[in-house]
């Protein structure tokens, strides 16, 4: 007997839908690990937001076994595009570096002492603005792995206000996603698009890129603002007392960087040059702290169970794109990015042939102004929640919390995209 080939894409949808469910769930087996000690590993494990959709990828795959046969499974899987989260890996492990902190910090503190605020409310307002418009040269992961870094230990200790955490880490996401569109190659849901539809440097600068530069600039200065009295209060972020990087290794550590940058869409150069860079920081092990291996291998199984049940969202995510105007897709490009990957939205965009250059444009604003409202709406998302999440109590990040944080700095930019 065939199979009728809507069967797999609804079981794809089900698990998709309670990998969703899942997602805003991870809290209740943080809490079953302590009330049933004897499998606590396992609630651990499913309480892991990074371990959700690789879980449910899992399903996905066995259950195609089960209807498919294992050919088939096989083929699907295969077909699969895994570049982006061996990218975020590489990306994560290389800019997590002592030597690139060390860079990034000078860079930092060197335009916070000019600045005229307090040291602490300058540095934040750098690491929620300048950072994130990096973000466009050195890509989206890597500048969320810095901010984030940075942010955890200069900001994110024990004693923060719930207020100041997430409204933190919200309008981190959401300046990340914005704050990649400056160039055609640092954004996911930009990649995604800029070789089907022709956008280059210049388009993206004239389009988008003047638009999130002050975007990015507005949340920074709105949320330094709210949250004026703790910053005003903190004392000047304590530079970490380590021995000195020389700039020698700075700027190895940087060409390894540029180099994943510039094959990002080339895997098995940039998983070279990552083997290259691993046996570096063997070889000058003063010169490193522990790399982020198991963090960004976690930020990985994310998103490749991202891509694996993405893949069958498409009969019912692309009839719903292109039933809406340009102006309808804009507002439910947002909200959509928020239970799916927005690379994904715009990915299924570049397939659909015809669409009005008006359309193009909304499409990916609207995928971009909604990176920050959930962990699976961005790519970096999981990056920075793989590092921040310790400094929450429980290391648990609130999915309702998170919302309300990206809430305000989502609203500036919905306004700030459709208007200017």
């Amino acid at each position: 007997m065939t199979l009728n080939p809507g069967t797999i894409e609804l079981v794809g949808a089900a698990l998709f839908a309670l990998a969703l469910v899942h997602t805003f769930s991870t809290a209740l087996f943080e809490r079953l690990a302590h009330a049933r000690p004897r499998h606590a590993g396992l609630w651990h494990l499913l309480g892991e937001v990074e371990v959700v959709f690789g879980f449910w990828a899992l399903v996905l795959v066995l259950a195609m076994f089960a209807l498919l046969g294992s050919p088939a499974a096989i083929a699907y899987v295969e077909s699969r595009n895994f570049t982006e989260p061996l990218f975020v890996f590489a990306i994560m492990v290389i800019a997590g570096t002592r030597p690139i902190l060390a860079a990034a910090g000078a860079l930092v503190r060197g335009c916070a002492r000019v600045m005229p605020l307090p040291p602490a409310a300058a540095t934040y307002w750098l690491l929620l603005a300048l950072v994130p418009l990096l973000g466009s040269f050195i890509t989206e992961p890597a500048a969320m792995t810095l901010a984030a870094l940075m942010l955890r230990d200069a900001y994110f200790g024990h004693q923060e206000s719930a207020r100041f955490r997430y409204l933190t880490l919200g309008t981190l996401f959401v300046n990340i996603s914005i704050g990649g569109t400056l160039t055609p190659f640092a954004a996911p849901p930009v990649l995604m698009v800029a070789g089907p539809w022709g956008w280059d440097l210049h388009f993206m600068l004239a389009t988008f890129g003047w638009k999130a530069a002050l975007l990015v600039v507005a949340n920074a200065t709105l949320a330094s603002a709210l949250l004026w009295p703790a910053l005003r209060a903190m004392p000047a972020p304590a530079q970490a007392a380590v021995q000195p990087v020389p700039v020698a290794m700075i700027v190895i550590h940087l060409l390894f960087m540029l180099g994943v940058v510039v094959f990002a869409h080339h895997p098995v150069l940039f998983v070279g040059l990552l083997l290259f860079f691993l046996g570096v920081t063997t070889a000058y092990p003063q010169h490193q702290d522990r790399l982020m291996l198991r963090e960004g291998l976690l930020v990985a199984f994310f998103l490749a169970g991202l891509v694996v049940l993405g893949g069958q969202q498409q009969w019912w995510l692309e009839p719903l794109l292109l039933g809406m105007s340009a102006d309808a897709v804009y507002f439910g490009a947002i909200g959509l990015t928020a239970i799916t990957d927005n690379a994904a939205l715009t990915y299924l965009g570049s397939l659909v042939p015809g669409l009005t250059p008006e359309f193009k444009v909304a499409l990916v604003a609207g995928a971009v102004t909604g990176g920050g409202l959930t962990v699976i709406a961005n790519a970096p998302n999981p990056a920075g929640l793989a590092i921040l999440r310790g400094r929450f109590p429980g290391e648990v990040v609130k999915p309702l919390g998170l919302l309300a944080g990206a809430a305000l700095p989502t609203l500036v930019a919905t306004a700030g995209f459709r208007w200017l």
